[in-house]
């Protein structure tokens, strides 16, 4: 009896539900967790963390932000023993120390306290310096003296200091830059007359006097740049660390100062929303761990428009012809499943043929016809933002067209009859009536395809990306798309930051913040797909996908 309703339970198929439900529970568990370890770990790097000051038993001091803490399991270390527990601080001052952080041994700490009077700075360079402010000296003479006064004088000399860079900024990237962008048009200019043989005298003196008010102008701007960097280091600070050690330096090198164990809850929150939107606006310092990743959000969101505005045209034209014209027999089959496969092929497989085909065949002929004066300096014949795209966009179109053949075979086929019936032409019933039914289908496929290429780091070293762009694809120079430009990622901007990193741990928050942001994009792109995909589903119910 038993055995029969063991038998007749699992012959009911009660058994395999439960355990599809477990397994469906377990899978939105794990990303649960790992969206939220993300969201913890990169939300909370923008939170000012209070200062603090150890006392430890050999009478010297320890200053820093407390990052995390363990008890050390079989250790062979001598300095941490077994069964002992130690607290990892964020101590700063890499000039000083050598690196940002240090272990402390919590049986060696004597007293722990507070200090409101220690701040934080953020430097240009060497990360950050955790101690107090002594002096403020313009040139030899002492501006300010004592921690306190100091403190004070020094906050508008960092304001000062920051307009100035905006200054030299504007003055390197627009002004400076649109003269040598000049310069260089009239030398490749010049250069294609050579090349015609049509280099008169009267074309060399042109060049030669239009080349001679640039360069003027060019010295006229680069003497303000040179006044505004001698004005960065006419202040200096001298600043001391919790054990006494001073260390002068240039105001101009200070980004913001901040006294987090003084300020409030309030304080603190409107802190942590600057920090966000630094991040999200500025360029990357120090080895892309400090500073923003604008640059990279930027390449990551337009290369997968220009990938989806290149995938969806190649994707339907080719699933439409398959469905709707080709003649249904050995051939066509080989195709489906040529196509099939070539959605599994390795994403670096993609980067090896864009390599080969897109940038050395396609833009090397390019340069060869449009660009022989730039050469042997390659213009379209090297990496770029062009290249990366078609090639992320050769890798999802088996994507698109295996989604829109299932859109296109969800339309009814009274939809097309019909259409046929009252007149319409096959390209007519199929421009007005079937691919718009099965545009909700057309959209899956450019979901995937999204989700798949927004992440995509492989194909992308061997095409265009890098770790630091000097200008970006897009900006206020004619033609204002530079498609031929290399561009900043993400997902590489995440290998770059943790595995090359030569300051692993004051790498790893800029890590998860940079996930996060690159998770937040990826949804963003998707709903915003699946939001016109629903609006297309309610405008022509007929589609069921």
């Amino acid at each position: 009896m038993p055995s029969l309703s063991l038998r007749k339970f699992l012959d009911s198929g009660t058994l395999f539900v439960w355990f599809c439900g477990a397994g469906l529970a377990l899978s939105l568990l794990m990303i649960g967790g790992l969206l939220a370890l993300i969201l913890f770990n990169g939300m909370g790097y923008f939170w000012p963390k209070d200062l603090v000051q150890l006392t430890l038993q050999d009478g010297s001091y320890v200053l820093g932000e407390i990052t995390g803490r363990e008890v050390i399991h079989n250790s062979v270390d001598s300095e941490f023993p077994e069964g002992k527990s130690r607290l990892q601080l964020k101590v700063g001052n890499r000039d000083l120390y050598g690196l940002d952080f240090r272990w402390v041994d919590e049986s060696q700490i004597q007293a722990q306290e507070h200090p409101e009077d220690v701040v934080f700075l953020e430097r240009r360079e060497w990360g950050n310096f955790y101690g107090r402010p002594q002096l403020i000296k313009h040139g030899e003479d002492v501006v300010a003296s004592g921690s306190q006064e100091a403190t004070r004088a020094l906050l508008p000399l960092i304001d000062r200091a920051n307009d100035m860079y905006e200054d030299i900024h504007y003055l390197e990237r627009d002004v400076i830059g649109d003269i040598n962008h000049e310069i260089e048009g009239l030398r490749l200019s010049f250069r294609a007359l050579e090349l015609e043989g049509r280099d008169s005298q009267s074309d060399v003196t042109e060049t030669e006097q239009q080349m001679e008010v640039l360069q003027k102008q060019y010295e006229a701007e680069a003497d303000k740049l040179r006044v505004l960097y001698a004005q960065l280091e006419e202040y200096a600070v001298v600043l001391e660390d919790v054990n006494g050690t001073k260390k002068e330096l240039a105001v101009g090198q200070i980004i913001r100062m901040l006294s987090p164990n003084a300020m409030g809850f309030g304080e603190k929150f409107l802190t942590y929303m600057e920090n966000i939107w630094t991040v999200l606006s500025e360029e990357p310092r120090e080895a892309n761990t400090e500073g923003g990743i604008f640059p990279a959000i930027f390449g990551t969101v337009l290369m997968v428009l220009i990938m989806s505005v290149a995938v969806v045209p190649f994707g339907v034209l080719a699933a439409v012809y398959l469905k709707e014209y080709a003649t249904q027999g050995m051939l066509v089959r080989v195709v489906r499943i040529a196509v099939n496969n070539l959605a599994g092929v390795p994403s670096i497989v993609f980067g090896v043929f864009g390599l080969g085909f897109f940038v050395y065949a396609v833009g090397g002929s390019i340069d060869a016809l449009f660009f022989p004066e730039a050469l042997p300096n390659p213009t379209f014949g090297t990496g770029g933002m062009l290249w990366a795209s078609l090639t992320l966009a050769l890798m999802t179109v088996p994507v698109v067209i295996v989604a829109t053949e299932e859109g296109l075979s969800a339309v009814p086929r009274e939809y097309r009859e019909g259409s046929l019936a009252l007149g319409a032409t096959k390209l007519e019933s199929l421009l007005r009536v079937v691919i718009p039914c099965a545009m909700p289908g057309i959209l899956t496929g450019l979901i995937l395809a999204i989700s798949r290429a927004t992440g995509e780091v492989a194909p992308l070293m061997l095409t265009g990306v890098v770790k630091l762009a000097p200008s970006m694809p897009l900006d206020g120079t004619f033609p204002f798309l530079h498609l031929d430009r290399k561009f900043m990622h993400l997902g590489f901007h995440i290998y770059d930051v943790g595995f090359q990193s030569p300051n692993v741990e004051a790498a790893k928050p800029m890590v998860y913040v940079t996930t996060l942001i690159l998770v937040a994009i990826v949804i963003i792109l998707n709903m915003a797909a699946i939001a016109i995909r629903n609006r297309m589903r309610r405008k022509y119910a007929g589609s069921t996908i």
